[in-house]
């Protein structure tokens, strides 16, 4: 599996109430910090986390950016059923979110 690029807009309209456990990296593409992390996420789907991975262009979802009171790039957010459970912002290490999305969200 790969990290899927959506747009807000998509997301909204995924019927995820009941659909399990996601993960969304919020990010910006001008943020250096945001490309190391995404990179740390591509190493943790290639070693099969079980977890779908999204990324959403921070700049363009402002409902969710709001809604869920994300306050800076890059942030991992894990979802269960539809609705964020805990957000990350500091992507420590890759041991660190391949725990965080296997479930062990102490890292």
């Amino acid at each position: 599996m790969a990290i899927i690029e959506i747009k807000e807009a998509e997301w909204l309209k995924l019927k995820r109430i009941g659909g399990g456990r996601d993960a969304i990296m919020f990010y910006s593409p001008f943020c250096g910090t945001c490309k190391v992390a995404l990179r740390m996420l591509e190493i943790v789907d290639a070693a099969g986390v079980p977890t779908p991975l999204y990324k959403i262009n921070i700049n363009y979802a402002g409902k969710l950016r709001e809604a869920w009171q994300i306050t800076s790039v890059p942030c991992l957010v894990l979802v269960e059923n539809g609705e964020p459970v805990h957000m990350t912002y500091a992507m420590r290490s890759v041991d660190h979110l391949f725990a965080l999305l296997k479930g062990d969200r102490e890292g």
